[in-house]
């Protein structure tokens, strides 16, 4: 894949219309060098730019939001309708500015986070206790460290929650 970092010098900045197939792998390679972007503005399906800023105990808040609001800010600036595109697709787009913050919101290790992410929202609906078995720790013990209660659900979570139990699941390993 192309790395857009190394075609131009800083400040760098990305503004594209992402075909939607493609567009949250992307984003999720951009997001390891996000701070060599001033800003990214990307077109986006709706659904997907709703996850990038959704908040906890929303619909749509999953793996994407965390990840995405750990590193930066989301905001959806506007709607573009079908009828804007030739042909038109059977979706609505909204175009979204994403901007790096100076440091992440809080302390975890990338890996570790998107481990504990796919774990705890791979089975959305379930309490945590039974989400994060699949990680092979000793569950209690890693929700206890992170300040979590067992009972809790993924969609109920902060970011800043998530990065805790990252940084737990690191020390357990």
């Amino acid at each position: 894949m192309l790395d857009p970092v190394e075609l131009a010098d800083a400040p760098r900045k990305i503004v594209a219309n992402l075909p939607y197939n493609i567009a949250t792998p992307l984003l999720l390679g951009w997001l390891d060098r996000i701070r060599e972007y001033e800003s990214l503005t990307l077109m986006f399906q709706r659904e997907v730019a709703e996850r990038l800023v959704a908040e906890p105990r929303s619909k749509p808040y999953g793996r994407l939001s965390v990840l995405v609001q750990w590193l930066a800010e989301a905001a959806i600036l506007f709607d573009v309708p079908p009828r804007a595109f030739v042909p038109p697709p059977k979706v609505t787009s909204s175009l979204v500015r994403i901007i790096p913050r100076a440091e992440p919101l809080a302390p975890a290790a990338k890996p570790a986070l998107e481990r504990v992410t796919a774990a705890a929202f791979g089975q959305r609906r379930k309490m945590l206790r039974t989400s994060l078995k699949p990680l092979g720790l000793p569950v209690e013990e890693l929700l206890e460290r992170a300040g979590v209660a067992p009972t809790a659900r993924a969609e109920e979570l902060t970011v800043a929650q998530f990065c805790a139990l990252a940084r737990a699941a690191e020390q357990s390993r």
